[in-house]
């Protein structure tokens, strides 16, 4: 499908590529990674055909259509959002308006009847290649894909210059991917994407009917998406096939052979080098020394790529919070006529990790904002627990940071004395090394303001920590230092984060924002997203297992042979003579043995009954419970549900309960059936 053949790429005295030669074949899905600055970016641009290579040659068909989406720098106006989305159907949007043209002169009386029939065959012709070409369903595709990446019914017929860069980006992408192009260049697709979004885009690309390259910082994305990674390091591509999680251990593995080749290529340079030294100026051993000298100067060095330390890095420790860190009662918050929450409770303790989710726009900013107190609530409280020290990072943490001071002297004002030596590493762990860390704050590109209050961040005492979207414009082993601190972190965690990696690694308890309200849910994100999707088919299925058990288990008890000796029948010996028959005597040591055994083991039995009948009550309570939250939630999602609230909030907390009763029931169902199979 596309070839590089030979490609180098420099700027100035840096040398991007060197003589790469790569191919990529129809309905691949190839994540491109390398370290920052490796020319990632450069090399979409060249196959886009919007860069030329220094030499070599991107090779393709004529007929490939190639479709490129930029980090950002898109913008679209003078139609609304569906307009510009729908405008990826442009050839078949003409031929819908010839067709109208054609229906209106079709009813004149005074076209003569020879034009007539050529315009009858014209219009038969269009119709065919419309209805082939899927033009009937062009408002389905584009609405579909305008509700994947986030856009509410509402938005479509907004103008688009009323939309931030983040969602004329979505639009770009919204276009690009109903065209489908026969390649598909994608330079970080999710930058702009919610969670849910990003799910979705997940599964369209799975779909793709064509070839897709991609260029992302998601890890939890490229390992669900992609087939391939095409590393770019030391100015070459080499191929691993597999996800990016079977990369990173193929291409450990490769960088410390390489290591090991170099060392011993060293180590024998070092020993030829010794030999010329010493013998340099015998004439007996002149030859030798000459044909030593020609072998080194035959020696490549192999090239290994810098080592970048990999950085472990613990919070300064702060004093105990109390049990409760924050609660927020009966809070409502409006901005004009847009409520954003109403009536809202929520109640946060010691060591919680709560990821807040949902879509762009309903309010999970906001209510860290109340949670940290920079906000107050029209109405209501924000309660703050005993002894709380908290820390919040806002999006626009970048923003707030004083211009003037360097990167370094930024860290070192804030940190604690005992944490000042940390600081070049905690720096060069967020890509700041050598002069780097002289740079004044004011110079910075806002990728690097950033990372630079993330640094800033790690090294301030807390037992709280309120976190808006830190895992911006980091790269993947940014990521890694900053989740690495976290997992770590011993105090409470509210976070927001559209990085499903960084979700699924830390939270414990998930708060989910949308309606005026803020549920929360026991466990992890993806027990969250398996309660969301797919609650009602595994009701279903725990339904039909519990009527197989009940109707399998009189079979069960009729087959069971019985746990204890039946009783004598009148007229036969006791049962001591069937241990004379044994050879076992009154007293014998070895008969009282065999009955304290039998005896646990009707005692072992006795308890694993009772056991399976907890578990099924639990599993019956769990099924109520469940069946009375699906009957909740359809309530709470009739529309017109919100505008009585003192009628809707006895049934948003009834809803919040059930939601923690089913986790604490489960808690004991697994525990049961733990010991049951033990």
């Amino acid at each position: 499908m596309i070839q590089l053949s030979e490609l180098t790429k420099s700027f100035g005295e840096r040398v991007l590529f060197d003589r790469v030669t790569w191919q990529i074949t129809d309905r691949e899905r190839v994540g491109l990674c390398g370290p920052n600055g490796s020319g990632k970016t450069t090399l979409l641009r060249m196959m886009a055909g919007l860069e030329e290579p220094d030499s070599g040659a991107v090779v393709k068909p004529a007929s490939l259509t190639v479709g490129y989406l930029p980090q950002d720098g898109l913008s679209h106006a003078g139609r609304t959002v569906f307009e510009e989305a729908s405008s990826a159907f442009a050839d078949l949007l003409a031929m819908k308006a010839e067709m109208h043209a054609l229906e209106a002169r079709l009813g004149d009386p005074a076209i003569p009847e020879p034009e007539h029939d050529a315009m009858l065959e014209r219009y038969s012709d269009l119709l065919d290649r419309f209805r082939i070409g899927g033009g009937y369903s062009i408002e389905l595709k584009t609405a579909s894909v305008l509700q994947g990446l986030g856009f509410a019914p509402t938005d479509v017929e907004r103008p688009t210059e009323t939309f931030s860069g983040g969602w004329q980006m979505r639009i770009a992408l919204a276009k690009l991917l109903l065209v489908q192009p026969e390649l598909l260049l994608l330079d970080e697709p999710t930058n702009h994407l919610d969670l849910e979004a990003r799910n979705w885009l997940e599964g369209y690309l799975n779909a793709y009917p064509h070839a897709v390259i991609l260029v992302s910082h998601d890890r939890f994305f490229l390992d669900a998406v992609v087939t391939r990674i095409a590393d770019l390091t030391l100015r070459t591509l080499t191929d691993y096939h597999t996800n990016y999680s079977g990369y990173l251990a193929e291409h450990h593995e490769r960088i410390e052979a390489l290591r090991k080749a170099r060392r011993e290529q060293d180590e024998e340079v070092a020993r030829v080098r010794m030999f010329v030294d010493r013998f340099r100026y015998q004439a007996t051993k002149a030859s030798q020394v000459q044909s030593r000298i020609k072998m080194l100067e035959k020696v490549v060095p192999i090239e290994v790529p810098p080592e970048r330390k990999k950085i472990h890095f613990d919070f300064p420790t702060a004093a105990r919070s109390g049990r409760t860190v924050l609660e927020l009662r009966h809070v409502r918050k409006g901005y004009g006529s847009l409520i954003v929450f109403d009536e809202v409770n929520l109640h946060i303790e010691r060591g919680d990790r709560i990821a807040l989710v949902g879509p762009n726009g309903t309010g999970k900013s906001t209510l860290m904002r109340m949670l940290s107190g920079e906000e107050a609530p029209d109405r209501g409280e924000r309660v703050l627990g005993h002894n709380v020290v908290a820390q919040y990072f806002a999006q626009d943490e970048a923003t707030r940071m004083d211009p003037e001071p360097t990167v370094y002297e930024t860290l070192a004002s804030g940190s604690p004395l005992h944490m000042v030596p940390a600081i070049r590493n905690i720096l060069g762990g967020f890509l700041f090394s050598g002069d780097d860390v002289y740079k004044p704050v004011r110079v910075l590109s806002g990728g690097e303001r950033t990372r630079l209050a993330v640094a800033r961040m790690l090294l301030q005492p807390s037992n709280t920590l309120l976190l808006d979207e830190p895992t911006n414009h980091l790269d993947l082993d940014s990521k890694d230092v900053l989740l690495d601190a976290l997992e770590d972190y011993g105090g409470t965690l509210i976070f927001v984060s559209h990085d499903r990696y960084f979700v699924e690694h830390l939270a414990t308890r998930i708060v989910e924002i949308g309606g005026g309200a803020a549920l929360a849910y026991p466990g992890t994100y993806r027990e969250f997203l398996w309660h969301k999707e797919h609650g009602r088919e595994g009701q279903a299925a725990r339904e039909e297992r519990d009527g197989n058990r009940r109707k399998a288990r009189p079979e069960r008890q009729a087959s069971r042979p019985p746990s204890r000796p039946q009783e004598p029948i009148a007229g036969q010996k006791p049962a001591a003579g069937r241990a004379v028959s044994r050879g076992e005597t009154p007293g014998d040591p070895a008969r009282d043995e065999r009955r304290r055994a039998e005896a646990e083991t009707r005692r072992k039995a006795r308890e694993t009954r009772a056991r399976r009948a907890e578990i099924d009550a639990l599993e019956a309570r769990i099924a109520d419970c469940e069946r009375t939250i699906r009957e909740l939630e359809a309530a709470m999602a009739a529309p017109g549900f919100y505008d009585d609230r003192a009628a809707a909030q006895p049934v948003v907390e009834r809803h919040q309960a059930l939601m923690w009763q089913v986790g604490q029931l489960m808690h004991q169902w697994e525990e049961l059936q733990s010991a049951t199979e033990a």
